[in-house]
């Protein structure tokens, strides 16, 4: 997994979701100001939904502190709009099916679920600044208090 201090390559693009607007972006036009991003599974499972209710109470609040949110899953764009309904979700959701972001952080990780092994996005949450360098990582994270783990870290890193 990549470090802190490191740099990633930032000239992969994604398909995003911002409000209304679908579009393809290079990930350097996502960094016009810090980025928080956070890795979650899939749309419309207990734990991802769980992870995504506590970033979209506190979405307003971290763009306060000058950070830009960006949610990363396999699903598509489509999914992405219906979710962020549902949800109220109103920062950027992003389909990365091909693990881009992953590949760029060194973050695939072994998996297994009923039985089968394979490799996917570790669920973590990357503190980007506007050069491509991770600030931090949270490795693990802790779905019911996702965006509070998000502040206190915001919070270390400005003081």
């Amino acid at each position: 997994m990549i470090k802190t201090g490191e740099k990633i390559d930032t000239s992969f693009t994604l398909d995003i979701v911002d409000g209304d607007v679908e579009k393809r972006v290079a990930f350097s036009e996502l960094l016009d100001r810090p980025v928080i991003v956070t890795v979650y599974m899939k749309n419309n499972t207990s734990g991802c939904d769980r992870q995504n209710k506590s970033l979209a109470e506190k979405a307003g609040d971290i763009a306060a502190r000058g950070y830009k949110l960006v949610a990363i899953s396999k699903d598509s764009c489509n999914s992405h709009k219906k979710y962020a309904e549902k949800l109220g979700i109103g920062y950027i959701l992003a389909s990365d099916p091909d693990h881009s972001f992953a590949k760029a952080t060194d973050s695939l990780v072994e998996k297994k679920m009923y039985g089968k092994t394979f490799h996917g996005p570790s669920r973590s949450a990357y503190f980007i600044d506007t050069d491509g360098t991770v600030r931090a990582v949270i490795e693990k994270v802790d779905t019911a208090n996702h965006a509070g783990e998000l502040l206190e870290k915001i919070n270390e890193l400005d003081s």
